[in-house]
């Protein structure tokens, strides 16, 4: 049984403005899912994604699949 810790990080492109997520993609490989957080209540709840999922939002983003026209 593994007993690693998310360790959180916000994206570069996070301006501090303060509406920010952190993501934990450590766990991605131990266990499956990658957490998600507001970067604003870091001891609020959480949503933890499936890995594959996670990376296939960010391979949308990354493509342009989200861009409002």
């Amino acid at each position: 049984m593994t007993t690693e810790h998310p360790r959180w990080f916000k994206s570069s492109y996070s301006s501090n403005g303060g509406n920010c997520v952190e993501v934990a993609v450590n766990l991605a490989d131990s266990f499956g899912t990658v957490p998600i957080r507001d970067s604003k209540t870091p001891s609020g709840p959480m949503l933890s994604l499936p890995a594959d999922a996670f990376a296939a939002f960010v391979s949308g983003v990354k493509g342009g699949s989200f861009d409002i026209v």
